[in-house]
């Protein structure tokens, strides 16, 4: 069981890697980021050139976790966090990001987080 683990997290980093190696973010258009575990989903807005994190949300923020009710499900968490995530941007004056699903599919949680982040006002 333990082999099939490592198997699938070795697999996960090589597509993390081969994602990244073509986007780069800026200042200006910084990359956004998910990551995601079992329970949680993270968002980062990431400057590449700078080597700095803008700004970051997850669903453990205490605004973004009042705003979760018990029986939300785990693609409405993430839908909130993307609306979170574009607030913050919007504050620091961001409009266009670059979106690096982290090498998860683009399905589910993270479909659910872009376009939280689009409904916010993010253009990808």
């Amino acid at each position: 069981m333990a082999i099939k683990t490592i198997e699938k997290s070795r697999k996960l980093q090589k597509r993390r890697l081969r994602s990244k190696r073509k986007m780069v973010g800026t200042a200006e258009k910084p990359r956004l980021l998910i990551n995601k575990t079992l329970k949680h989903i993270y968002a980062q807005l990431v400057d590449d050139v700078g080597g700095t994190t803008l700004c970051g949300v997850s669903d453990l923020n205490p605004d973004v976790k009042g705003a979760i009710k018990d029986k939300d499900k785990k693609s409405e968490v993430a839908f909130k966090v993307g609306g979170a995530i574009a607030e913050l941007a919007k504050e620091k004056s961001i409009e266009q990001v670059i979106f690096d699903r982290g090498g998860f599919p683009y399905r589910g949680r993270v479909k659910a987080l872009a376009e939280g982040a689009r409904k916010g006002g993010l253009k990808f």
